[in-house]
């Protein structure tokens, strides 16, 4: 199973986000435009990478939110409120959360994150 590559992304992505929403409240992020436009680009982007994650993966990661990762793919394709507390979540709450269960992934499961056998 070639998943570091995935991974990879995903931790890529997730760091673009964190970097883009800085020390910004929800009022903050809502309200700038070209913020607001790269974060739901990069959880967008992040959505979809773990879409495509192989059964495998999703199995041997139980602790990294999924399902949450779905919902928020599909909010964010909707203007309105649902777009709105989709980006909030998705940046404040869902990416932070994936990065640090990466973080322990790496510790517990190293053989995940190898680029070559």
């Amino acid at each position: 199973m070639i998943t570091a590559p995935l991974l990879g992304i995903v931790q890529e992505t997730g760091d673009a986000v964190i970097t883009l929403l800085g020390d910004q409240d929800q009022g903050e992020l809502l309200a700038s435009v070209a913020t607001r436009a790269e974060v739901a680009q990069q959880l967008s982007a992040l959505a979809s990478v773990m879409r495509s994650a192989p059964d495998k993966l999703v199995k041997a990661m139980p602790e990294v939110d999924w399902a949450g990762w779905a919902g928020v793919g599909v909010s964010l394709r909707f203007p309105g409120p649902a777009f709105e507390d989709a980006l909030w979540f998705g940046a404040h709450a869902l990416v932070p959360h994936t990065l640090a269960r990466l973080a322990e992934y790496r510790q517990s499961r190293p053989e995940l994150f190898r680029w070559w056998g």
